[in-house]
């Protein structure tokens, strides 16, 4: 478990840090086949999961033996996930990807990246401050 709630935050953010770079690398990879006949597109699927842990919901893990014991209340065990998109396209190939959408999805992702980014910054300047200016 957590020590305090600034460790907590801290795993909130490396989590979604995480979870942004995984989009955008789904993003671009859906980008690159947008001309790919039958390619469906991929989607991350974080903010959901992130949701229901902070409301208290437990998450499904993965255990290696039968006698683990892990109640699933854990941030430290939370991920994002992959999802197919499999609805139908109204192109005559078979491809769903939508460069619109995507291009959309892209900048909006890169828009959190960076708040998530300059959060971190924040959060260990702040830190720093504090150690530096607490030896006077």
């Amino acid at each position: 478990m957590f020590k305090n709630i600034d460790e907590l935050s801290y795993m909130m953010l490396k989590k979604s840090l995480d979870a942004t770079s995984a989009r955008d690398r789904v993003i671009a990879h859906n980008i690159a086949n947008v001309n790919t006949k039958g390619y469906k597109a991929f989607r991350v699927v974080f903010e959901e999961k992130l949701n229901g842990v902070l409301k208290g919901e437990r998450l499904a893990l993965k255990v290696t033996n039968e006698k683990h014991l892990n109640d699933g209340s854990s941030i430290e065990n939370l991920s994002y996930d992959l999802k197919k998109d499999n609805s139908s396209s109204m192109r005559l190939d078979g491809n769903n990807v939508d460069i619109d959408n995507e291009m959309a999805n892209l900048a909006a992702n890169a828009i959190l990246y960076n708040a998530l980014v300059s959060q971190a910054n924040s959060k260990i300047a702040m830190r720093r401050f504090i150690i530096s200016e607490g030896r006077r």
